[in-house]
């Protein structure tokens, strides 16, 4: 069943429940829904609910259940990026996304291939929360994660200055085998507690970028043996997040 992320509140009456104009187009002119076909919606705070379609035009729904389901990690991941190339950072919102990325910082960095100002920063930006919606939807999850304005690494240190878990993911510290930071970090995170890697463009992160961080707090380490690409690293990090407090 297609999921939808709307405004408003299903606990409410069905007419509190705001899909966008992008959203009912696609229902009635490319799913070419019909009044009596059920779908599935979340609201603002996160809340599941099969909905029933009541009229076209205008297009109203009626809430049919409420459901429970546990799809979010139990803890908040922040991926903090260099900006990339191409479309690299459109591919690396949608697959953080699917693999339950809670936010998406951008960084001005060093080695930065591309400098986003102005309007087209902020197109760019609206286009990859466009993409983190259309992920969320398609993935079934109940919240999507929030793709912000490009940050300094003095602004991203005091944005997240009271995150439990602050790692960055360093291709030096893979070269001398350094393999425990990671696990330590991830071991000691509890429920609803906050982590963030931060990850560098394709050139990646220089020494001094590097030593910035750790004077807030940051501790470099290792994903593994192997030198990733900027777009494979973040989604390493979400899967070993994954595996440590989802799976084992």
């Amino acid at each position: 069943m297609q999921r939808y992320f709307v405004k408003g509140n299903v606990s409410e009456t069905s007419h509190s429940l705001e899909f966008s104009k992008d959203q009912v187009h696609q229902l009635k002119k490319v799913m070419r829904v019909r009044v009596g076909e059920q779908l599935e919606v979340v609201d603002d705070d996160s809340q599941l609910a099969i909905v029933e379609v009541m009229e076209l035009e205008p297009f109203e729904v009626k809430v049919v259940e409420l459901l429970e389901q546990k799809v979010e990690l139990p803890v908040s991941v922040t991926i903090a990026v260099g900006l990339s190339k191409g479309d690299k950072l459109d591919w690396i919102v949608q697959k953080a996304t699917e693999l339950g990325v809670s936010e998406i910082i951008l960084l001005s960095m060093t080695r930065n291939v591309v400098k986003w100002t102005g309007d087209k920063a902020d197109k760019k930006i609206e286009r990859l929360q466009k993409i983190a919606e259309e992920a969320s939807e398609q993935s079934h999850r109940l919240k999507v994660p929030r793709v912000t304005s490009v940050m300094t690494l003095k602004e991203l240190a005091s944005y997240t200055s009271n995150y439990e878990q602050k790692l960055i993911a360093y291709e030096e510290s893979a070269k001398v085998g350094e393999s425990l930071q990671l696990i330590k970090s991830l071991q000691s995170l509890q429920e609803n507690e906050r982590v963030i890697f931060v990850f560098g463009p394709e050139g990646g992160i220089e020494e001094q970028e590097v030593e910035l961080l750790e004077e807030s707090g940051y501790l470099p380490c290792s994903l593994g043996p192997r030198i990733l690409r900027a777009e494979t690293a973040p989604l390493y990090a979400l899967a070993a997040v994954s595996y440590q407090c989802e799976l084992l």
